[in-house]
């Protein structure tokens, strides 16, 4: 029940009108610094990768096929970059039974928590009254919660890094009612959506300690290509990070 009710909160965070946003789009948690080779490790989930076509309603329509090659893709891409991550690097262990779930739980929530840092932490006219002190100094203070500690291979490492990743690609007939409504209307319709995130989490503690959120990024997650170029914005200015800019 907890995961189908994570999952209905995000797609509601998804299919929420959008609004104009600031362009920031990362933020380190206040007094968190990683430097490059400081011994730390870094626990590496595999990422949640969800990919379908968006109906002409305007819903997602899941597709298998599609899915299982943009997982693939990006995980390929993935473990190709996370060598100039800048510390030691460990892959978390396949889960499964119990173990399985209480990932997936987790993914999900990470992706809410990511949707709502992006819509009432970097739009400031959104930004939640705890989210800020005298209306002057931003505060960057998100959350999983210390139960973490408890996911696979969290014992073994300090932080852990979260990646979700969605994508609807519109279809025709949701292509055609953007243009025809353009065109005779007026009304500005969107054809797909490109959302990753990806996060950096203190294991001992559940905090957010660094977040990359971007609600329009590029590359074809189906393509071996587009999946490295989407890895490449995913981690973009990554803590204590050899990569290239």
């Amino acid at each position: 029940m907890r995961a189908v009710f994570l999952s209905i909160l995000l797609s509601c965070f998804l299919l929420w009108p959008n609004v104009a946003l600031s362009q920031e789009r990362s933020a380190t948690r206040q007094g968190f610094d990683l430097q490059a080779q400081s011994g730390q490790t870094i626990l590496v989930f595999r990422p949640a990768v969800q990919v379908g076509s968006q109906s002409m309603g305007g819903m997602f329509e899941p597709d298998a096929d599609w899915t299982l090659k943009a997982r693939d893709h990006i995980a390929a891409a993935l473990k190709e970059q996370q060598s100039k991550l800048g510390n030691t690097i460990l892959e978390a262990p396949e889960a499964y039974g119990e173990d399985a779930e209480l990932l997936y739980e987790y993914q999900m929530l990470f992706g809410a928590v990511a949707e709502a840092v992006r819509e009432y932490q970097f739009f400031v006219g959104n930004r939640l009254p705890t989210k800020k002190r005298d209306n002057k100094d931003d505060i960057f203070d998100w959350s999983l919660g210390p139960g973490v500690a408890d996911l696979p291979g969290a014992a073994d490492a300090d932080y852990a890094l979260f990646i979700y990743n969605r994508d609807e690609y519109g279809s025709t007939g949701r292509k055609i009612l953007q243009v025809g409504l353009a065109l005779f209307g007026g009304i500005g319709v969107q054809s797909g959506v490109h959302v990753g995130y990806a996060g950096l989490v203190d294991l001992k503690t559940g905090n957010l300690l660094w977040i990359n959120v971007d609600g329009q990024m590029g590359g074809d997650v189906r393509e071996a290509d587009g999946a490295q170029k989407r890895v490449r914005q995913l981690l973009e200015e990554f803590p204590g990070s050899e990569l290239e800019k």
